[in-house]
């Protein structure tokens, strides 16, 4: 390569990348202070794909208008079609070993794996100076998503969620139309979600299944990375593993992170000094799987210009009350998912990612006219775009960490308050379980030796 682009891509110091060669990631990680690479809005960024296959597929080729260079995956068959496409990438089933052999030639990484593996690879990327797209749920625990947002910033990287719905139109008409005082003032939310239905198992079994045979093509070792070994069956991979402990983070992980978006935006929850989460149903519930049927209640105070307001989330095709006077033929959100206001004037429903925004009864709407808008909106509505207009010295992505992770460790509290099967209750500056000492230790978990993070 020319002096030019080692110049231009910031190349790590060597003395760093020996570091790294020996894959000794928990005992010594990269601490080096790398200044990512600065490209005008014409050039290309080179880019790596870390989980290639299923949404990783649609990830990567998202970008393929920039250089795609490398792409890895812990099951060969199910990139096929991502290594089919993008046949000039190098090929890797270890992340590690991708960085170590090309990390001074990325730009930016996608990053779409199982839940259990996002932090782990995107504070590798991000402690090299790399720009990440990190799929939702940002991370698997509390800890790491603080600790990403931590080092997002600490590193002065580019970085997006991939909840992209917070860059359509939706979330900010929803918005707006809170704001102007239609409903007035808004006392309960209620989000809900068809997840986990027939998409994957919860509440059961209550022990590990039977080992099978490993599938042709598919490194187990690698795909439970930081999690604790266990033997290989389908109930785990390639897809059931969102309903275990271990790897996933159940139906909130799969979809609050989309439904609960306009709420978490409109009403200003980020800015929450504490809040309380408690279970208020909870079915078939055991220390492998996410329980079968949910209902959780989050608490939050007056925060910003916002009075207190209850949150309620729905699993598994459980539904709120239909409020008094709501006609039935009135779909509330889109079925299947959605979220629904309850305000002092009024009711505002909208759909799984706060599109179709509207006012109940539905007969109101004719004659209703949004206010004007007051919030940028994203061009096209195009999530990747956005992020490559950060990555290339534009503003910040919309869910970058800033927004994503704080988010994040709301949603994921829910999952604390289910494992502990009781209210607890959380000061966001701190970090901790204020009414329950003990219980700060499921704002992490134990990670598999050579798979550590710093939390």
């Amino acid at each position: 390569m020319s002096p030019f682009l080692l110049t231009r891509r910031a190349f790590i110091a060597s003395a760093t990348t020996s570091v790294l060669a020996t894959g000794a990631f928990a005992a010594r990680p990269n601490t080096a202070r790398v200044v990512p690479g600065k490209l005008s809005p014409n050039e290309k960024l080179n880019v790596a794909g870390i989980g290639a296959g299923g949404k990783g597929t649609q990830d990567i080729l998202s970008f393929q208008r920039e250089n795609i260079v490398a792409l890895c995956d812990v099951d060969a068959g199910r990139a096929a079609e991502a290594f089919y496409r993008v046949p000039e990438a190098r090929q890797f089933q270890d992340y590690r070993k991708m960085f170590d052999e090309m990390g001074s030639e990325i730009d930016m990484v996608t990053i779409s794996t199982p839940d259990h593996t996002h932090a782990p690879a995107a504070y590798r990327a991000m402690k090299l100076g790399k720009h990440v797209y990190v799929q939702k749920p940002l991370t698997h625990t509390v800890a790491e998503a603080r600790l990403l947002t931590r080092t997002a910033r600490e590193m002065g990287v580019a970085t997006q969620m991939g909840n992209q719905g917070h860059s359509g139109d939706g979330v900010r008409d929803l918005a707006e139309m809170l704001w102007s005082g239609v409903i007035g003032t808004v006392s309960e939310v209620h989000v809900w979600t068809d997840r986990p239905g027939s998409r994957w198992p919860q509440g059961e079994p209550t022990a590990l299944p039977p080992a099978e045979p490993v599938p042709e093509g598919l490194n187990w070792d690698l795909w439970l990375g930081a999690a604790p070994w266990r033997e290989f069956n389908g109930l785990y991979a390639p897809f059931k593993w969102r309903g275990w402990w271990d790897f996933g983070c159940g139906g909130l992980g799969d979809m609050a992170c989309h439904v609960m978006d306009p709420a978490f935006f409109a009403l200003k929850l980020g800015e929450a000094p504490s809040f309380t989460v408690e279970p208020v149903r909870m079915e078939s519930a055991n220390g492998q799987t996410y329980p079968k049927n949910i209902i959780l209640k989050y608490a939050f105070p007056a925060r910003a210009d916002m009075p207190p307001v209850d949150l309620y989330w729905y699993e598994n095709g459980l539904m709120p009350p239909r409020p008094e006077g709501i006609p039935e033929g009135d779909v509330l959100g889109d079925k299947q998912n959605g979220s629904l206001f309850i305000g002092s004037k009024g009711f505002l429903t909208a759909g799984e990612y706060g599109g179709n925004a509207r006012l109940l009864p539905d007969s109101i709407m004719a004659d209703y006219k949004k206010p004007d808008q007051t919030l940028p909106r994203v061009s096209g509505a195009n999530h990747y775009r956005n992020f490559l207009d950060a990555c290339k010295g534009n503003a910040p992505a919309v869910s970058n960490f800033d927004y994503a992770g704080p988010f994040t460790e709301m949603v994921l509290l829910g999952n604390v308050a289910l494992r502990l099967n009781k209210a607890i209750s959380f000061s966001t500056e701190s970090m901790q379980i204020t009414n329950d000492a003990a219980a700060q230790t499921l704002l992490t978990k134990p990670y598999r030796t050579g798979w550590e993070l710093p939390v």
